[in-house]
């Protein structure tokens, strides 16, 4: 039985090259934009020489499973057509494998454009070869870049280098003529700090804020580009303009022991064209550019905002024939010294355009402007008025009581915006190296009355796909679900920050710990994630620390161990939620040497002793505390550090099972196992059953990496539940780190129904207290509404802790079997709260898309279910008896599909192919 295929191309963690397909059963009729993963279609020049592919199989009949595949990669469409895979032909090879499968075939050079297709049988019959798809390879080696670094190493009378740098962008420009049919051409550029580049007239690209941000003095990223289409026949121009980014930073010398500077914006640029007569030519950067500062950008700082002047537009300038006499000669200048990269993961885009939803007058000629959601991006506008005429706009989160724009919280970040029209026509503008975490928009200077109309809010964020979707019957679940997607997405830029608002912005990694987990139910946040794994190897010391911010554009090296996990944590989240190995291999001997850097440094009496920020925003005694000072509140940081150090050591030793390296994972668990000892020994009380001051975190955390004995958990469990329930009056009562574990551990102990307390709670403090008082985001303190405005961002996801995790996972019941990573085998077993009547969710995994929608009517269950071919899930179905669960109308025994296995407690265990399934049962 033969079945259509439809093949789509996408790109998986480091560099994983993939493709989908559709196996169509008999009355299967799926349209390809149901696919959700498809990212980075047709990629152009990746540095990657065997990239790893994969597909997706979807098939009406249930129960399928990939027998056997075939892929064919090829120099030319033409031999692709004739099934001629002269780059590799894979032959028919035995396996379920559908992701992550190596390239293994020619070695593949520099520039070089492949095509490929995949076949795959199945135990339902055998599909058709999918349609071609393209990948291209990049620049290989530094020696591949033609030309030379240009741009201009000083600042111009109109700019100002202080601690509110002011710096015009550069606009460079170059015309160069073709007298040969084009077969091919592609552009290369690494422009620093961020670049918009332009082939006559045209930009080159949809994305925005590129390239990604990186240690320039580490690695740079470069972007490639098909522009064959783009080029034409005898004169065309190339144009680019370098913003300024974070290569000449926000605070230009300020604080040079802690903020790095790099130098001026510079670019390297490569036009590589093919003519049909097999000749090529470069196009490239050198001194034969022209150079302009005197544009229309006067101004592009991420902190304090762009000014832009209309009246220097210089119209035609990256077309042919423009005159440029008066413009300067670029100069070439010194290499940033970081290590040429493609860049793998997304660049930042307009992703969403939203609506104000009110504009009201403060005073005369100044209006504050209601976008009604918290977000990071920037204001498009639309205004006629005279030349000369100023319009500012100054970015806010909140108002005050008398509707003045709240800006004490963005510390010294300006976060203005400024126009100066040239006047007798509409005009449009909006910026193009900043963006703003705001959601209030104070206006000053616009000529005439300013309308809603006028304005549409801009969303910035990382060009990936949304992958789930969630809703339960309770209303603040939902908001705070909403909430929470916000935040993540605003603060995606290039690297996982931690707030888009404020003078900072930085890539804190205590903040991602663990929420890049629940994220990853969110996007499809893979190739940022592994990209962020090599901003932390390059920012780590020759000795072995890691930062507690990378990039490392903070100089902070505290040696702390709970902020440096994250190294580990993210690496395993991969794994788990992307089955990326990759990341794994490519990372364990940084890792290794970061834990025996660690334990050499800093381990006293067989504890590691070293930790700097505690349990980082506990809530306070007081609502207008930013910390609590009050000892009861705050966990012993060596029992964080060591705690912590247990569970990366369990980690390693995992990690070192996978890469067979059987010594390495004997010694982490011997390190594990005597700093449990130690740990035992200083802080649990086994006749209270609790660790050292008893804060919920001090015993969450023995709890969930198992150092506390196992006749000891329940006693421990119940002084956590008398904590929360009792004292903190069922509020909750960790942060960041407890907060991590707080929402798994209470559940996975027999406790959801706290958890679920703490997440329906709308009173302080709680998640839902945020939502109560107006929030749109999450903030970065519990009491973020009350609390000295020196760090209360109104748009900060590290609270978030396991939340997410816990939507997806124990709510709805989606989750990957940790021994069959990227959802091969799914565990799909919601929790029966009291409270909860209904949970929606899906989540497009590698494999597919899973989902779970249950509801709850009096004593029956109802149950539907999705499990994408190719995997299969174990169901664990509420009810008293296997002989209560139906499927359809029938017997769930019966059915095709599902094999029942046993019952556990008060739910049937059923294993379930791929396929959609309706239960019902008796509970």
């Amino acid at each position: 039985m033969k079945h259509k295929s439809i093949l789509y191309l996408i790109i998986f963690p480091l560099f994983l090259l993939t493709t989908g397909m559709n196996v169509y059963g008999k009355a299967d009729v799926v349209s390809l934009q149901n696919l959700r993963t498809e990212l980075l279609v047709n990629p152009v020049g990746i540095d990657v020489t065997q990239p790893r592919l994969s597909w997706e199989i979807r098939s009406a009949a249930r129960a399928t499973v990939q027998t056997a595949y075939q892929v064919l990669v090829a120099s030319s469409e033409e031999k692709l057509s004739a099934n001629e895979g002269d780059l590799w032909n894979s032959g028919k090879v035995g396996s379920d494998a559908s992701v992550h499968v190596k390239y293994n075939g020619t070695d593949l050079k520099g520039n070089a454009r492949c095509y490929w297709k995949v076949k795959v049988w199945t135990n339902k019959g055998e599909s058709a070869w999918s349609s071609p798809a393209t990948f291209t390879i990049g620049l290989l080696n530094s020696i591949d870049w033609k030309g030379r670094w240009i741009g201009m190493d000083r600042s111009f009378p109109w700019d100002s280098e202080t601690q509110w740098s002011r710096l015009s962008a550069r606009y460079l420009r170059k015309e160069f003529e073709t007298k040969k049919t084009i077969s091919r051409a592609t552009a290369y550029i690494i422009g620093l700090g961020l670049y918009e580049l332009y082939l006559n007239g045209q930009k080159v690209g949809d994305q925005v804020l590129a390239p990604g941000p990186t240690d320039y003095f580490k690695g740079v990223k470069y972007n490639a580009f098909d522009v064959t289409g783009m080029l034409k026949p005898g004169k065309n121009a190339v144009g680019t303009i370098l913003g300024n980014g974070r290569y000449y930073t926000m605070r230009q010398a300020y604080k040079p022991y802690k903020i790095k500077t790099f130098g001026y914006p510079k670019m390297l640029f490569n036009l590589l064209i093919e003519y049909s007569d097999g000749s090529n030519e470069a196009i490239v950067s050198d001194d034969s550019w022209k150079l302009n500062a005197d544009g229309p950008i006067r101004s592009n700082n991420e902190y304090d905002g762009e000014e832009y002047d209309a009246n220097k537009e210089m119209p035609g300038w990256n077309t042919s024939g423009f005159d440029d006499s008066k413009w300067l000669k670029a100069t070439f200048v010194q290499e940033p010294g970081g290590t040429y990269e493609a860049q793998m993961n997304e660049n930042m885009k307009v992703m969403a355009t939203i609506k104000p939803v009110s504009i009201k007058k403060l005073k005369a000629n100044t209006y504050i402007l209601d976008m009604g959601q918290n977000f990071a991006g920037w204001l498009r506008m639309r205004v006629k008025g005279s030349k000369g005429d100023t319009v500012k706009l100054r970015f806010g989160e909140d108002v005050q009581a008398n509707g003045e724009l709240y800006v004490r919280n963005l510390r010294d970040a300006r976060s203005t915006d400024v126009y100066i029209l040239k006047g007798g026509v509409q005009e449009s503008w909006e910026p193009t190296f900043v963006y703003h975490g705001f959601r209030f928009v104070e206006i000053t200077g616009y000529p005439g009355t300013p309308a809603i109309e006028d304005f549409d809010g801009r969303v910035i964020y990382d060009d990936m796909k949304t992958t789930g979707g969630f809703l339960t019957s309770d209303a603040t679940i939902n908001q705070v679900y909403k909430n929470a997607k916000w935040g993540i997405l605003s603060n995606y830029k290039g690297m996982p920050v931690d707030c888009p608002q404020r003078n900072e912005r930085q890539p804190w990694l205590g903040d991602r710990t663990t929420g890049a987990y629940g994220e990853s139910f969110i996007f499809d946040n893979s190739r940022l994630y592994a990209k962020w794994l090599d901003d932390i190897r390059q920012s780590q010391k020759e000795d072995g620390s890691i930062p507690d911010v990378a990039p490392a554009f903070w100089r902070y090296y505290s040696d702390n161990v709970t902020w440096p996990s994250t190294y580990m944590t993210i690496a395993d989240m991969l794994y788990r939620q992307y089955g990326d190995f990759e990341s794994i291999r490519k990372h364990y001997d940084s890792m290794k040497k970061w834990m025996d850097y660690m334990a050499a440094k800093y381990t006293r009496d067989g504890l590691i002793t070293k930790d700097k920020y505690g349990d980082w925003c506990v809530p306070p005694e007081s609502k207008e505390m930013i910390h609590s000072r009050d000892p009861k509140r705050q966990t012993d940081g060596v029992l964080l550090a060591s705690a912590t150090y247990v569970h990366a050591s369990s980690l390693m030793g995992k990690f070192a099972k996978l890469l067979n390296k059987n010594e390495d994972a004997a010694e982490f668990a011997a390190r594990a196992s005597a700093i449990k000892d130690a740990f035992n020994k200083k802080f649990f009380d086994p006749g209270k059953g609790q660790y050292s001051n008893n804060t919920i975190t001090a015993n969450l955390l023995p709890l969930v990496y198992g150092i506390v004995p196992e006749n000891s958990r329940e006693k421990l469990m119940a002084s956590i539940a008398d904590k929360i329930m009792i004292e903190n009056k069922g509020h909750i009562g960790t942060g960041v780190i407890g907060t991590q574990w707080l929402m798994r551990g209470l559940t996975a102990n027999g406790r959801p129904d706290i958890a679920y307390r703490l997440a329906s709670n709308r009173d302080y403090p709680s998640w839902g207290y945020m939502a109560e008082n107006g929030a749109t985001t999450i903030w970065e303190l519990w009491n973020g509404n009350t609390a000295n405005p020196e760090m209360n961002s109104a748009n900060h996801v590290m609270l978030l802790g396991d939340l997410v995790i816990w939507y997806y996972e124990n709510v709805a019941g989606i989750k990957s079997d940790p021994d069959a990573p990227a959802f091969k085998k799914i565990i799909m077993k919601p929790e029966m709260i009291d409270g909860l009547t209904y949970a929606r969710a899906s989540y497009q995994s590698v494999h597919g898309l899973v989902k779970s929608d249950w509801k709850k009517a009096g004593k029956t269950f109802i149950w539907n279910i999705s499990v994408p071919a190719n995997t299969r899930a174990l169901v664990y179905i509420p009810a008293s008896s296997a002989e209560k669960v139906k499927e359809g109308k029938k017997a769930a025994s019966a059915s095709d599909g599902l094999k029942f296995l046993k019952m556990e407690g008060n739910r049937a265990l059923f294993e379930a192919g791929s396929g959609d399934y309706s239960f019902t049962s008796n509970m």
